[in-house]
């Protein structure tokens, strides 16, 4: 594996890539572990952190898009379903079933027995993968969720879904991970300058956004995988697309827990739209907003915050009402919706979250719209065939590009770990041998042997965090941590279960940022103290 970030920008430079991946979010995560899986000698850089813009900010669902059952968008649903239940069978650690509780209330635009025969539908549609839809009336509701106020509801149900145990970020760091196990050379905070089309190649000017200083990258094939910076990156490129995107903001807040159990409540907020109240860790995340906005660069302003609170206020049965001193953190983001050209003006809040892929054959330039964490597989597997078909060359493979180690391994990993569970830091919410595996898959083995060898690298390396000294040692060798911000918020979820000033005086902040940065570990921690006390987007 090649995680060792100065060392691949030095081959970013000297040798000539087949496919050269802008944007390490989701999008170019999968296609990165996809093609190098099939022996593609491919490069992915991105201006910022790996997944630091969308792919970041989700709700950490993997969900098969029931929504659109009301669209009548039932191929979609279908092929959602079929995706969802690929990544909990792939990836059982990480992506796993969730009950959702939804409650409707009176004077809801369809009837409540209509609705719960979408749900049937809906799991029909996921091939009964789940658990069965269940009817709920209102002292069911109650019995269930004591925190939901059933005064105005009709009755409701239960329905299943996928949630992702880490966050967002983590799982498409993964792909990262799997990508540079087989050859591709990824590096974070590189940015590209200025790319054009020059003897059959692209010249990529690129820029090392920790030092400045710049190079060039050159590669047969372009893939624009930017996310909501796609059309600012192909307008600089000069590639004229059929697609183009919209922009929806979503916010989430971070409060204190409020449901009892593991499982997600959705509503139907004040305006009509989807209202969730999703487990995080020991948190609870409230959301989210869908607003169209201009731009990608957007935040949380004070009547997205009033919006969440006051909906979560009036379907709640809280202790005492939320107010914005209950935000532990935000998080703030934008979704981008694959759109046309020549729809014009669309009807944004219809549209879907499904990608679409340009294809520029001429120029060997490939553009990703859209798209959504529950997807990803399929993006990952029509960017292999795009690519083939623009006479690149590929192994013939019969294993799969994803999923986690075989359940034999993981067996022999939990047996060796028996001993070592018992060393798992008080207060932890679960084993260090579940958290391991999830996290790192068959490289936990050697935070196992760390560990054996030393009992004290499972001590708890920073406070408030379940980081223990023997990810801390593997963190700073092979998950190209450039500041704070990445391992805490972006490598874990830290920043979004965990009030800013309580890691800002965390006991070890000082030790972990030595190890990470050695002689910069002063500025590191410094940076990360002056950043905004809420984590925005």
């Amino acid at each position: 594996m090649s995680l060792n970030r100065t060392n691949n920008i030095k081959q970013l430079a000297e040798e000539e890539l087949d496919v050269l991946i802008l944007g390490g979010g989701i999008n170019g995560a999968v296609a990165a572990a996809s093609l190098a899986a099939k022996g593609v000698k491919v490069g992915l850089i991105d201006k910022g952190d790996f997944a630091g813009a969308t792919s970041s900010n989700s709700s950490n669902l993997a969900w098969g898009g029931i929504k659109y059952l009301e669209s009548h968008e039932y191929r979609l649903v279908n092929k959602l379903c079929k995706s969802r239940n690929n990544l909990m069978k792939h990836y059982p650690s990480s992506v796993t079933e969730v009950r959702f509780l939804t409650t409707i209330q009176k004077g809801f635009r369809f009837p409540v027995w209509f609705v719960f025969m979408g749900t049937l539908a809906y799991w029909l549609f996921g091939r009964l993968f789940t658990m069965a839809p269940k009817y709920l009336t209102r002292n069911a509701i109650k019995q269930l969720e004591p925190s939901i106020k059933v005064t105005g509801a009709q009755a409701g149900f239960e329905y299943s879904d996928a949630f992702l145990k880490d966050n967002d970020s983590r799982f498409v760091f993964n792909f990262i991970t799997a990508a540079a196990k087989k050859s591709a050379l990824v590096a974070n905070y590189v940015e590209s300058i200025k790319a054009v089309r020059e003897n059959n190649q692209w010249v990529i000017d690129a820029k090392d956004n920790t030092t400045d200083e710049t190079f060039t990258i050159k590669a047969k094939t372009l893939i624009n995988a930017c996310g909501p910076m796609v059309d600012q990156v192909n307008k600089s490129t000069k590639q004229k697309t059929s697609h183009h995107h919209l922009f929806s903001k979503g916010v989430h807040l971070t409060v204190e827990r409020i449901s009892k159990d593991h499982r997600v409540l959705a509503f139907f907020a004040s305006d009509g739209r989807l209202f969730f109240v999703l487990p995080m860790g020991s948190k609870t995340c409230i959301g989210t907003t869908d607003n169209q906005v201009e731009s990608h660069k957007t935040e949380v302003t004070d009547e997205d915050r009033q919006f969440i609170l006051d909906n979560a206020n009036t379907l709640l049965e809280l202790d005492k009402p939320l107010t914005k001193a209950d935000i532990i953190a935000e998080r703030c983001g934008v979704r981008p919706l694959a759109i046309e050209a020549e729809e014009g003006v669309a009807d944004w809040v219809a549209l879907s979250r499904k990608h679409a892929i340009d294809v520029n054959k001429f120029d060997k330039h490939i553009s990703i719209f859209g798209g959504k964490l529950t997807d990803c597989i399929n993006v990952g597997d029509e960017i292999a065939d795009i690519v083939e078909d623009l006479s690149i060359p590929m192994k013939k493979t019969t294993s799969r590009w994803y999923g986690e180690p075989a359940d034999s391994v993981k067996a022999k990993f939990m047996s060796a770990m028996a001993e070592i569970d018992k060393l798992t830091p008080k207060g932890a919410i679960e084993p260090l041998s579940s958290r391991f595996w999830r996290r790192y898959g068959e490289d936990a083995f050697i935070l196992l042997e760390a560990i054996k060898q030393d009992p004290s690298k499972a001590e708890l390396a920073l406070e408030h965090t379940e980081f223990t000294w023997a990810e801390i040692d593997w963190v700073a060798e092979n998950e190209m941590v450039v500041n704070l911000e990445d391992l805490l918020r972006r490598r874990s979820k830290a920043t979004l279960v965990i009030r800013k000033e309580y890691l800002d005086n965390a006991d070890g902040l000082e030790a972990v940022s030595e190890r990470l940065f050695g002689d910069q570990a002063q500025q590191k921690v410094a940076d990360f103290r002056n950043a905004v006390s809420l984590n925005r987007g």
